[in-house]
């Protein structure tokens, strides 16, 4: 399952892009008795699927082609029959996400043509558009400001305005050193989580109008998926590492500093190798610079010759700190503040149903996963 709102009731949407003897499907998996998942629909589609998103209120399946177009279903009740509705030419290649809007009668995207656009989803009309900066990875909206949020792979966020035939421009931020993979919002309390192939997580605080950007560190690929339990205010992080990260975001957590500049350690004043002055002036060879995750400052390897985890900092794995940091630091600052757990497979799509504590993951191995987090998440 590609990226895009994922299960309902007892039902699994699913689609396959492979060339395979049935050609390009898209499949509505049912539980039976036994408690296993069957399929109960085979739908062909002319183009590979690449996303999807679904509204269970209204039951409508948006899937988005290789080909630019959007088709929009409704599945019937007993999840055993889908009826197109129509088609959007939406883009003129690949679309990369899809988001439906209920309370506006909105369908949202994004391609890799670069372009984002909305359409009325009673009509079928074409309300508007924005060219954004790369292809777009990442798409999220709220209702109540009728902000939209694109992630990019360049690494940049855009914030759009979006009125009823037009937007405006409202900011871009970036943080990222990676591409954008994964966006997340939290319209209670207003956070905004992207994820990125640099590996990280940065939380946006986009209602307390501070600026204010928190990083987190704890997976060794690329996050590749996010999802959000508001009820627990707990994050759902997933990677190409196959790890599910779980992060408590209901604790006071710390920005990361800035790196300062230095031509020495700022701890021993011994000069950098780039520093030729002070290196011929006290006869020293100069060494390589580190920074403190900690306090940010530049410093020397021996004076940062110890690692430590900063929970609070979003540093769940040890990094480098100076020896003065290593020493202040406690042990109930190093307590951790996310649980990891090994799906065992390349994941690149999650869907979380907080009203079961499931979770739904789909890699590259088109192995679909239903989890219990009941423990995890409650």
């Amino acid at each position: 399952m590609p990226r895009g709102d994922g299960c309902s009731k007892h039902a699994l949407l699913k689609h396959v892009t492979a060339n395979d003897q049935n050609g390009w499907t898209v499949r509505v998996w049912l539980k039976r008795d036994s408690g296993q998942y069957w399929p109960s629909i085979y739908h062909a589609m002319p183009s590979p699927c690449s996303c999807m998103s679904f509204n269970p209120e209204t039951r409508r399946l948006s899937i988005g082609l290789d080909n630019g177009t959007i088709s929009e279903f409704i599945l019937s009740e007993d999840y055993n029959k889908m009826t197109p509705v129509k088609n959007y030419q939406a883009h003129q290649s690949r679309v990369t996400m899809i988001l439906f809007v209920l309370e506006l009668e909105w369908v949202l995207s994004t391609g890799q043509d670069k372009h984002f656009s909305w359409h009325c989803s009673e009509s079928g009309q074409l309300l508007g558009g924005y060219r954004t900066s790369a292809v777009a990875s990442g798409l999220q909206f709220d209702v109540e400001t009728r902000h939209v949020f694109i992630g990019d792979q360049s690494g940049q966020v855009t914030i759009l305005k979006l009125e009823q035939e037009n937007c405006t421009l409202v900011t871009t931020f970036r943080g990222h050193t990676g591409g954008v993979t994964a966006l997340c919002w939290d319209p209670v309390q207003r956070m905004l989580f992207s994820g990125s192939s640099d590996h990280s997580v940065i939380m946006w605080d986009i209602g307390g109008r501070k600026g204010t950007a928190i990083e987190l560190q704890g997976h060794n690929d690329k996050v590749q998926a996010l999802s959000y339990a508001q009820h627990t205010r707990q994050l759902i992080s997933c990677g190409g590492d196959g790890g599910i990260v779980v992060w408590n975001m209901d604790v006071k957590r710390q920005e990361t500093p800035e790196w300062l500049d230095s031509d020495s350690c700022q701890k021993c004043d011994q000069p950098f190798f780039w520093n030729f002055k002070q290196m011929w002036d006290s006869k020293k060879i100069g060494l390589r610079q580190h920074h403190c995750r900690k306090c940010g400052k530049a410093v020397c390897g021996k004076c940062s010759s110890k690692r430590s985890s900063i929970p609070l900092m979003g540093f769940e794995f040890e990094v480098r700190v100076c020896d003065s940091c290593h020493e202040a630091i406690t042990d109930e600052e190093r307590a951790p503040t996310a649980t990891f757990h090994d799906s065992k497979h390349n994941i690149v799509h999650v869907h979380f149903d907080a009203t079961r504590g499931w979770l739904l993951t789909s890699g590259t191995d088109k192995v679909i996963k239903l989890w219990d987090m009941t423990p995890v998440v409650s």
